[in-house]
């Protein structure tokens, strides 16, 4: 299982939307330290560039279709975590980056459960009813 937020949108050539309907060709991106930083044609101080942070977007010609075992981020976010047996877990607060695999974030009553995106236990996604069903191992959730 992968959750796509697909690399090859911040390559040179790539275009995002501003919500303000202009759109700003990438030049460059890289990672820095934990961050990563994108240069724009047309944006040439940090200034201009902090305004853009939480207003850009990705026109729908832009977005590709997923493979079957892949799923954008947001579509996660909010989904109900249950186990196969109708217990309910909480809700996906976040997905972390590890790397063996990606882990789901449930907030629950004893504090972040993280869940591995692997077959053997997350068992199905149902993006549309925001629904995640897991197999969890002993241990997994206490």
């Amino acid at each position: 299982m992968r959750i796509s937020d697909d690399p090859r949108r911040w390559e040179p050539g790539s275009v995002l939307i501003h919500e303000d309907g202009r759109e700003l060709t990438v030049a460059s991106a890289r990672g820095h330290r934990d961050r990563f930083l994108i240069g724009f044609e047309d944006v040439s101080t940090r200034s201009e560039a902090e305004l853009l942070r939480g207003a850009l977007y990705v026109s729908s010609a832009e977005v590709r279709d997923l493979d079957e075992d892949e799923y954008w981020l947001g579509d996660l976010i909010g989904s109900r975590v249950e186990t196969a047996d109708g217990e309910t877990i909480g809700e996906v607060s976040d997905v972390m980056e590890a790397p063996a695999q990606d882990l789901l974030v449930v907030p629950t009553p004893g504090g972040d459960r993280y869940i591995p995106m692997v077959k053997e236990i997350v068992l199905s996604i149902d993006v549309a009813a925001k629904r995640v069903v897991i197999a969890p191992p002993e241990g997994l959730l206490e």
